[in-house]
């Protein structure tokens, strides 16, 4: 399983934050921000990484996302070394520095009938048990990556605790970890699961049952209700049935070129729907929406609307989905590797850097 090509450096303590140069923010929630560009190490070298900083987090939030930093330290400290996941490079005043790997998240990935990716995931996640650790959060598609080198990557280690194999708890966690990983074979690799992994699939843990029918309950009411804070994922027929009728009310106007429709996730699961709308004449995103307004009556929501100079499309003639998707979604990390032209990725560069959705977990202000 294809790796890390170099060594990391030994992590830096108490590490200056100047040292990181911010390219992009890629998301935003309730505990912190997330941002890509480039670690400069006490040597000099440059290294392309993701900080997570929490130096803006409200106060009464603030002690959770210290501790959930601090388990993330603590679970890369222990964890880099597996391979499993990018290192972690320097700690500091309420940051953290951690190395940056070319992919996608599964849920732009979609890795159907991929079962190489399958049996990358499952061989990561013995590596990471052998390890002591459990990931903990697994059920969500976010936190699997699928590499450019096509291997499985995991991300986001906040949840993740040490564990002893021989212990009741330990084994139960570690289960629940490869019951997730089986959820997303069984969506994307359906005809590869084994009897066994089907009978593991039908078999929840006491605990988990117990937090089905108990705790989750509470979870969502505290963090949808009380905190205004989600991260589940969804579609439905926002994108199947208003999608359409909002592409083709835009589509009208006599200023539109040229429209394409992407989803992305919106507070509490919701389906939120992203227009990008080349024109072919002089038009404002105020009257493409007074426009929609009286194109469509019952006036079904359009989240964001982006205007284009033109829309990505590849040697078939195809809008460029995939890439729109990865953009809407704020899930660019991988825009330059899929672009496969130098038009198209200087194309979908200034698209991308105009984008009106920076989180995937998604905040608001208290009601």
């Amino acid at each position: 399983m294809p790796r890390i090509s170099s060594p990391p450096p030994p992590v830096e303590y108490h590490a200056d934050p100047a040292r990181f140069a911010v390219d992009t923010v890629l998301k935003r929630d309730v505990f912190s921000t997330v941002e890509r560009g480039v670690w400069t190490d006490r040597n000099g070298r440059d290294w392309p990484a993701v900080r997570r900083r929490w130096n803006e987090v409200s106060l009464w939030l603030g002690p959770l996302a210290r501790r959930l930093a601090a388990f993330e330290v603590k679970a890369l400290e222990r964890v880099t070394k597996t391979g499993v996941t990018t290192p972690l490079l320097a700690v500091g005043n309420r940051f953290l520095v951690r190395g940056w790997v070319e992919g996608a998240p599964l849920q732009i990935a979609r890795p159907t009938g991929d079962l190489h990716f399958f049996h990358s995931a499952r061989s990561a996640l013995h590596k990471l048990h052998a390890a002591g650790y459990v990931h903990n959060d697994l059920a969500k598609q976010q936190n699997w990556l699928r590499g450019a080198d096509g291997e499985a990557w995991l991300m986001d280690f906040q949840l993740a605790l040490p564990i002893s194999r021989r212990s009741k708890l330990g084994r139960v966690l570690a289960y629940e970890d490869i019951r997730h990983l089986l959820k997303h074979k069984r969506t994307y690799c359906p005809q590869a699961l084994t009897p066994r992994e089907k009978k593991v699939l039908a078999t929840k843990s006491l605990p988990t049952r117990i937090w089905m029918a108990t705790g989750k309950k509470v979870y969502r009411f505290v963090t949808r209700r009380l905190m205004s804070y989600s991260d589940t994922e969804g579609r439905g027929p926002r994108v199947t049935q208003v999608a359409p009728r909002i592409a083709a009310a835009l589509a009208a106007h006599p200023a539109v070129a040229e429209v394409h429709m992407a989803d992305f996730q919106t507070l509490g699961g919701k389906v939120g729907l992203y227009a990008f709308v080349a024109a072919r004449a002089p038009v404002t995103v105020e009257a493409l929406r007074a426009h929609l307004a009286q194109a469509l009556p019952d006036r079904p929501h359009l989240d964001q609307l982006q205007l284009v100079d033109a829309l990505p499309h590849g040697a078939d003639g195809a809008v460029r989905d995939d890439l729109l998707l990865l953009i809407a979604r704020n899930q660019i990390e991988m825009l330059d590797a899929l672009a496969g032209s130098e038009a198209v990725r200087l194309q979908v560069a200034e698209i991308a850097r105009g984008r009106l959705n920076l989180t995937d977990r998604i905040t608001r202000p208290a009601a």
